[in-house]
């Protein structure tokens, strides 16, 4: 794929998915800051791949949640590599039990790690990128923040939140050459459904047309097609991938 700009950062990458997106836009020829909050020895196995693998990266911990901290981490990219075009939300977290049991806390702190995190990080790459008038921007988010899912008011309201504001950040930066996008995975192949029962799963893919989960390579490309040249005249859209899970 063709790539305009060359630098990226992608947050929560120390492994599952993010960790498949920082070594696939790697391999496409871009240097990639791999962002950790505690994960420091799985973000290095990931800088680790992907040098063995003739690409670029370095790694930069930090709480996606703190402002400073982002606000701070992206100025360190900057002024390291001079640039940042691409920016990729991937951190995030989940807290499920059902709404009626759930706690203000337990709202909020998945809305500050999902929904918070991302406008600072939109916020901040509309900061940076309109200096050169150029930049693409690719948010995470998630099937259920389309659908809805019991036991996760909290997540399915900050991914939610994610597609909508995605769609304000793209209108607001087209003039400047910005684009946003979002992503909605369905049920993806990660550490996270590797400890689902096999009934479970299952009963999840009974409901999935192409009959399978699927895996993070196939997020990690559709992240970078958004990203890319390729995608050019795309922004403020959500691309599912799911597998035919919602359509």
């Amino acid at each position: 794929m063709k790539f305009t700009g060359k630098i990226v950062l992608v947050t929560g990458s120390s492994r599952g998915i993010g960790a498949e997106i920082a070594k696939t836009l790697a391999d496409f020829g871009l240097k990639v800051w791999i962002n950790y909050r505690s994960g420091e020895a799985e973000a290095t196995a990931v800088l680790e791949d992907i040098v063995k693998s003739g690409g670029e990266a370095d790694i930069i911990g930090f709480d996606v949640s703190d402002e400073s901290a982002f606000v701070s981490a992206i100025k360190h990219i900057v002024s390291t590599d001079g640039e940042l075009s691409y920016l990729v939300n991937n951190a995030g977290i989940t807290n499920d039990k059902l709404a009626i049991r759930m706690k203000v806390n337990d709202f909020m702190s998945v809305i500050d790690a999902n929904l918070k995190s991302t406008f600072i990080g939109c916020r901040e790459a509309v900061k940076v990128m309109s200096k050169k008038r150029f930049g693409s921007v690719v948010n995470i988010s998630s099937i259920v923040g389309e659908t809805g899912n019991a036991g996760q008011t909290n997540y399915s309201a900050s991914k939610g939140g994610v597609i909508a504001m995605t769609k304000s950040f793209a209108m607001e930066s087209a003039p400047r050459g910005i684009r946003f996008n979002n992503i909605t995975p369905g049920f993806i192949a990660t550490e996270m459904t590797a400890v689902l029962k096999d009934e479970v799963k299952d009963s999840f893919t009974s409901k999935i047309p192409l009959g399978r989960f699927g895996e993070p390579k196939e997020v990690a490309e559709a992240v970078a097609f958004l990203l890319s040249d390729h995608s050019s005249y795309i922004t403020g859209e959500t691309l599912k991938v799911n597998g035919g899970m919602l359509m």
